[in-house]
């Protein structure tokens, strides 16, 4: 079998990136493997669900172009599409004084990015957006909604193969072979030619990419991000979403809480180390995976300078009363009988040698190949725009 262009992974990068090269070059054939038995089974599937505004994101930074832009092409494509989403806005809180200067920054930020209508908020302005959120000072987002993005992966599938696109799930990457001409694609059981692949594995992105040759000195580190949700009667506690301050010197927005188009609200996550690439329990473990998490060289160097922030994160990982008081920094009202178990997602956050954490995209061309190492969130808001920057470096070679 042979493709113009071969894409692993059928994620929400994967196919937005799949939808792209056909919209641009309609006469090329384009196939998206998947070791799953469906699509968007990982990342996709797990997050939660927010539609993010680029609030967080360095100006000029991959995440923060990819962002804003990303956000008006989803926005579009659930319009023309007719898939639910929407836009109830955001409350970002500060909750003592030391968080002051980052909730003025984050502002400053929203304005430098062109978002309309924030509003800066006062302790009871808080109060009039959520009544029962605990805050000295916050702002309201009006740009952030909720969407079900298993749903646009979904129709970003259907669009793709009535396209004249392909999908081949249960089909996991073994071994690429490279000539001058041509890439050919080994799976468990078929091979593939194709003249350029592009790699979209997420959690296996850099095991990919080692596959076929590229040796950028990045490592995947699987953060599982653990959630509680409110009981039943205890919802109307939040309106929409709540976020606190986040600490600048990670990639993680912290706990907070998050109102979703299926229902329920979910309360977190925590960001702890997972045992397993795809390990969404603390029961699953693959100790080779973790060993070689353990080995790279630049997780050891991250252990080393955060382990207390770390160590908490474990902490409230095993203990739910720790997690509770995590929450109740926000939602003071929030007791333990209140929270029942709810999901998890796993990130991929690429970590270099150096012991430095990416926080942006990370896209690498190579020979007949483009990687993508990095693409955690906002990757789903921003699914389009990247699927758009990964299109254009393909077509090149066109």
């Amino acid at each position: 079998m042979k493709y113009d262009v071969l894409i692993v992974g059928a994620g929400i990068v994967g196919l937005a990136t799949a939808l792209k090269i056909k919209e641009k070059k309609p006469e090329l054939s384009v196939i998206v493997l998947d070791k799953e038995n469906a699509i968007a089974k990982h990342q996709t599937g797990n997050n939660s669900g927010v539609i993010h505004s680029g609030l967080y994101y360095k100006p000029g930074s991959q995440k923060a172009i990819n962002c804003l832009t990303g956000y008006k092409m989803l926005i579009e494509f659930c319009d023309t599409h007719q898939i639910d989403y929407e836009l109830c806005g955001k409350v970002v809180v500060a909750i003592d004084e030391t968080e002051l200067p980052e909730l003025e920054k984050l502002y400053k930020r929203g304005l430098e990015h062109g978002l309309k209508d924030l509003k800066m908020l006062d302790s009871t302005g808080i109060k009039e957006y959520e009544p029962h959120i605990n805050g000295i000072k916050g702002f309201y987002v009006p740009q952030t909604g909720i969407i079900n993005y298993s749903e646009v992966a979904a129709k970003m599938a259907e669009v793709f193969k009535a396209a004249g696109g392909a999908i081949m799930l249960n089909a996991k990457v073994t071994k690429v072979d490279k000539t001058s001409t041509s890439v050919t694609v080994y799976t468990n059981d078929k091979t593939l030619e194709t003249n350029y692949l592009v790699n979209c594995a997420g959690l296996y992105s850099d095991k990919v990419a080692r596959i076929n040759g590229d040796n950028e000195p990045i490592k995947i580190v699987p953060f599982r991000g653990e959630y509680f949700k409110l009981s039943k009667e205890k919802e109307y506690l939040i309106k929409n979403l709540v976020y606190p301050v986040p600490d600048p010197n990670f990639p993680f927005l912290g706990v907070h809480f998050t109102r979703m188009k299926k229902g329920g609200v979910e309360a977190g996550p925590n960001a702890v180390l997972a045992y397993k690439r795809e390990g969404y329990s603390k029961s699953q473990i693959n100790l080779s995976e973790f060993f070689e998490t353990l080995a790279w060289p630049g997780f050891r160097k991250v252990a080393a300078k955060y382990w207390k922030t770390g160590m908490g994160e474990f902490y409230r990982s095993y203990s739910k009363k720790a997690f509770t008081k995590a929450l109740q920094r926000l939602l003071p009202e929030i007791t333990a009988k209140d929270l029942v178990p709810g999901g998890a997602g796993v990130r991929a956050q690429a970590c270099d040698k150096e012991g430095g954490l990416l926080d942006d995209f990370a896209i690498h061309e190579s020979d007949r190949t483009v990687n993508v190492y990095n693409a955690p969130s906002p990757a789903a808001t921003s699914s389009l725009a990247i699927g758009t920057t990964i299109a254009d470096i393909t077509l090149k070679h066109f």
